[in-house]
C-alpha cells in the first residue's frame, strides 16, 4: 500500500517515512501543499498523512480541493494544531482521522492500519493467486500453508505484482513504485530483487508464478501448462 506524507519539516517527514517504510508501506513525501495536492490528483494513494500548516497551500485547502475533485483517498491530519476548533474543522472538511503532535509512532501506525482496514470493497485486504495468499494489512504472505519470510521491500514488490496480476510491469514502474527512484538502465536492483523473491516464492513450489517477459519486464500470474 502506498502512503503520501505532506509535511514541510524534513526531519518530521523523514521520521514518519522511515517508520512506515520499515512497516512495509511504500511512502512518498511532498514538502508543500501545492506539490502534495498535485500528487494526490495524479497518483493512486491509499492514504494521505497531512500537516495543517504548509507552504503555498495549507492542509485545510489541500483537503478541501481533494474532496471538491471527488478524491476519496483517506486522510489523516498529523499536526501541532490541537485546538478543538482545528480538529472539528479538519473532520468537517472530510478528514478521516486527526492526530496531534507530539505523538507516539506506535499510535500513528495503529491509526494508519485502522484507516486502511476501512477501505472500500474494490481493494481487498487479501490477494490470492493460485496457492499464494497475501495479507496486505498484516504484511504476511503464504505459499500454501507455509508463511514466506519476506523483507519489507520484498513484500512491497510481491504486493505490487499481485495487485496488478496479469499485467507486465516494466523495471521503470517497479523501481518507481517500490524504491521511489528513477530507473537507471545500468542498475540491476530490480532483477536482483526479483531473483531473491523467486527463490522464496517459486523455488519451493511446483507451480511458478513470477514470470519474465523478455524486453518488457515481469508479471505474476498462474499459467496453465
Amino acid at each position: 500500500m502506498r502512503i503520501l506524507i505532506i509535511e514541510d519539516e524534513p526531519k518530521a517527514a523523514a521520521f514518519v517515512k522511515k517508520g512506515l517504510s520499515e512497516s512495509g508501506f511504500i511512502v512518498d513525501v511532498a514538502e508543500n501543499g501545492e506539490d502534495g495536492l498535485a500528487r494526490v490528483l495524479n497518483l493512486d494513494y491509499d492514504l494521505v498523512i497531512l500537516d495543517a500548516m504548509l507552504p503555498y497551500k495549507d492542509g485545510w485547502t489541500v483537503l478541501a480541493e481533494m474532496r471538491q475533485r471527488q478524491r476519496s483517498t483517506r486522510v489523516l491530519f498529523l499536526t501541532a494544531r490541537g485546538a478543538v476548533q482545528d480538529r472539528v474543522k479538519g473532520l468537517e472538511l472530510g478528514a478521516d482521522d486527526y492526530l496531534v503532535k507530539p505523538y507516539e509512532f506506535t499510535e500513528l501506525l495503529a491509526r494508519v492500519r485502522a484507516l486502511l482496514r476501512r477501505r472500500d470493497e474494490r481493494r481487498p485486504e487479501v490477494l490470492q493467486i493460485a496457492d499464494l495468499r497475501i495479507d496486505l494489512l498484516g504484511h504476511k504472505a503464504y505459499r500454501g500453508d507455509v508463511r514466506l519470510d519476506l523483507a519489507p521491500k520484498e513484500f512491497a514488490l510481491l504486493s505490487l505484482l499481485a495487485r496488478r496480476q496479469g499485467e507486465v510491469l516494466s523495471r521503470l514502474v517497479i523501481s518507481e513504485q517500490v524504491w521511489d527512484m528513477n530507473f537507471d538502465s545500468d542498475s540491476n536492483v530490480v532483477d536482483v530483487a526479483i531473483r531473491r523473491l523467486r527463490r522464496k516464492v517459486d523455488d519451493p513450489a511446483p507451480v511458478k508464478l513470477i514470470h519474465t517477459v523478455r524486453g518488457m519486464g515481469y508479471v505474476i500470474e498462474a499459467r496453465e501448462r
